[in-house]
């Protein structure tokens, strides 16, 4: 067994381990250590294949995402509507990977550069995303007025999530497509 199939195992066993310590309890059960407990690995195995344990979860959530993604091949071919859609279906679908995703994002500290780097990175595209599909809709928009009306609907959206994140009640579907008739 090569060292390089040694590595994708352990990687595998780490990213199953942190998926069922966040499906079991959330956030404050996948610890470090009970991560490394899970997957029956030393804390230095885990640090040759990733940073951080927000890096593990943040993978863990990445893959989550990209299940309901309506463009994986990022051909640009969806729109406005199935990117909401999508935004829907995550926490419709998988509610605990998704308030783990808004959690981590309100929780990553100021010194977690690296954590806080790919959660901006994420937005970024999300934006450029929504925008991309604006303009395929109307494309009499200037691209900076788009790149705005695309920040502010998921600002929206974001805002939503965390409210529904307080109240699972909470009616996002409705309230998801509403912001997307008004701002996009």
């Amino acid at each position: 067994m090569s060292r390089y199939q040694a590595g994708i195992r352990t990687e595998a066993k780490i990213i199953e381990a942190t998926r069922s310590l966040l499906a079991r309890g959330g956030l404050e059960a996948a610890t470090l250590k009970a991560i490394c407990d899970e997957a029956g690995v030393k804390a230095g195995s885990f640090y040759n294949l990733f940073d951080s344990k927000e890096e593990a979860v943040i993978r863990v959530v990445r893959e989550s995402i990209d299940a309901v993604d309506p463009d994986p091949d990022g051909a640009g071919t969806d729109s406005v509507d199935d990117l909401v859609t999508a935004f829907v279906r995550f926490f419709e679908e998988q509610p605990l990977m998704a308030r783990v995703y808004v959690l981590a994002a309100l929780n990553t500290e100021p010194s977690e550069n690296g954590a806080r780097k790919r959660f901006l990175r994420h937005h970024q595209r999300r934006v450029e995303r929504f925008a991309d599909a604006m303009i395929r809709s109307n494309s009499g928009e200037r691209p900076d007025e788009t790149e705005m009306n695309a920040e502010l609907l998921l600002g929206a959206l974001d805002g939503l999530a965390f409210r529904w994140s307080l109240d699972p009640t909470f009616e996002l579907s409705r309230f998801a497509r509403e912001a997307a008739k008004r701002l996009s």
